[in-house]
């Protein structure tokens, strides 16, 4: 039922050789200010050596410092395997409390404290020093504490660090089963097979960061079930992997007890955020197609991440979240095709919600070794699709599992919803929550529309690697309370718009 689409390219290098500079539409008064010639390359460099020489001494001054904190795993693999687990469970279901206050969170008006507002842009109430405004957390000279200070900040770390601990293996995994001519046939060479193992070493720090953060009780590495063959659907698998790592920080950092343990993990997943983008420019989409990154709950991270573990040692700290039954979107684009309309049904190499896209595709449909500029997906700096991979309107069918399955570590959490009759699909990107209407067509089954709304003019809200939810309701939410939505989730799935 798919309607194709077709989408012009207009080639404007002639036109731009013709004028002095790249000329943007609307934008008046651009003048340089400063000669406008064109430079000259000259000759290239072909004696590479000998360096200057730098002034330097055999012995320098002796600086006392302490020895560098050690790191809770090797460079490599740590204690992990791979596979799917095959074993008995001996716990089943989430950590809970021994008392539960209530089935829901009741909404409330605003907390009746929110109530500064600034008109004329003065400062409202004396400075405790100078230059430094009245106001803000953990700025009245108290000495930071980096622990977790509550059951909502120990459970959030430890999601975390389970999500570090799979990425530390990962990067690499990809890198031990694929072969140099494996990596070389997707267009990445020895210089980014390099990259790659710099953020596996990175997450060596981060691992190392959690644990400290959480004490002797921290989540150790697991054993992992990956779902690729070749290395661009490693490489798929990572951009989603670490979509959903970052955006499972932003949902839940701000709700944190302790600001000192949100300081931290911030300047953890800024490094996060740039492994998501790189991945996404191996994979030949644009690196960053939204104005703004989505935050999402933890049950949701933890939907996501839970099919990809298949056991973890003895004793290992269990969690508290969630696991949503899967969605599935069954004409996901396949962004390894110059033409991502003619994308086959279940055209993913796997039934896991995550999974990647099928690259053996034939080769006169992929675009992955086509060099034509608006078709082409190698590895960029940045790809301009002249036909993307979604589009408002675009009808999206739908089928999704029933609760009650064994996921997660050694088969030990179950899948659960307290939602009631699936109704709407609910588009989770940005910053905004969109409903559309979910069309019945069978046993969980059914269709709806991609919808066409934006975050600002000219900003359209679905976009990238996006999140989606069969839910039972329309309840308006905003960033900072998206987590309210999970009672009246049905199930949990990506979709990848762009």
């Amino acid at each position: 039922m798919l309607t194709r689409i077709t989408y012009a390219s207009t080639l404007l290098s002639a036109f731009a050789a013709a004028v002095p500079a790249p000329q943007v539409s609307g934008y008046t008064n651009a003048d340089a200010g400063f000669p406008q010639t064109p430079s000259s390359q000259g000759s290239l460099a072909t004696v590479f050596g000998p360096d200057s020489q730098v002034a330097y001494t055999i012995n320098p001054p002796a600086v006392p410092t302490a020895p560098a904190p050690p790191r809770v795993s090797s460079n490599v693999t740590g204690a992990t395997g791979h596979g799917p687990f095959s074993g008995t469970p001996t716990t089943t279901g989430a950590e809970m409390a021994n008392t539960t206050l209530a089935q829901t969170i009741v909404p409330l008006p605003p907390n009746p404290t929110a109530t500064y507002y600034n008109a004329g842009g003065k400062l409202l109430q004396p400075a405790p020093i100078p230059y430094m405004p009245a106001g803000g957390l953990g700025t009245n000279g108290t000495e930071p504490r980096y622990m977790v200070n509550s059951d909502f900040d120990f459970e959030s770390i430890a999601l975390g660090l389970y999500q570090e601990w799979i990425e530390l293996d990962l990067f690499n995994n990809g890198l031990a089963v694929f072969s140099e001519e494996d990596f070389l046939a997707a267009g990445l060479t020895a210089e980014d097979r390099a990259y790659i193992a710099f953020m596996a070493i990175q997450e060596t720090g981060h691992a190392t960061l959690l644990t400290n953060m959480l004490g002797e009780a921290a989540p150790v590495q697991c054993t992992y079930n990956y779902p690729f063959t070749t290395v661009r659907e490693f490489i798929d698998f990572n951009q989603k992997l670490t979509r959903w790592g970052e955006s499972g920080v932003w949902g839940f950092i701000n709700h944190l007890d302790s600001r000192e343990v949100g300081q931290l993990l911030s300047q953890s997943i800024a490094t996060e955020a740039r492994q998501q983008m790189s991945f996404r420019q191996m994979l030949g989409l644009h690196p960053q197609p939204v104005w703004f990154e989505a935050g999402i709950p933890q049950s949701w991270a933890w939907s996501y991440l839970a099919p990809y573990i298949s056991s973890c040692p003895q004793n290992q700290t269990r969690l508290a979240w969630q696991n949503f039954p899967a969605l599935h979107v069954v004409n996901q684009a396949n962004p390894n095709r110059f033409s991502p309309n003619d994308t086959k049904p279940y055209e993913v190499v796997g039934n896991r919600t995550a999974d990647p896209s099928k690259s053996d595709i034939p080769s006169d449909e992929s675009c992955v070794n086509l060099n034509v500029t608006g078709y082409g997906c190698g590895p960029a700096i940045a790809r301009n699709r002249s036909e993307p991979l979604s589009f408002p309107g675009k009808l999206v069918n739908l089928i999704w599992d029933s609760p009650g399955l064994p996921v997660g570590p050694n088969n030990s959490y179950v899948t659960s919803t307290s939602a009631g009759s699936p109704t709407f699909v609910a588009w989770v990107s940005q910053l905004n929550l969109t409903y559309t209407p979910l069309e019945i067509t069978g046993a969980n089954e059914g269709y709806t529309y991609q919808p066409a709304g934006e975050v600002y003019q000219g900003d359209p809200a679905v976009n990238d690697t996006m999140f989606i939810a069969i839910t039972d309701t329309d309840t308006f939410l905003t960033p900072f309370n998206l987590s309210m939505v999970n009672p009246h989730v049905v199930a949990l799935g990506l979709y990848q718009a762009g």
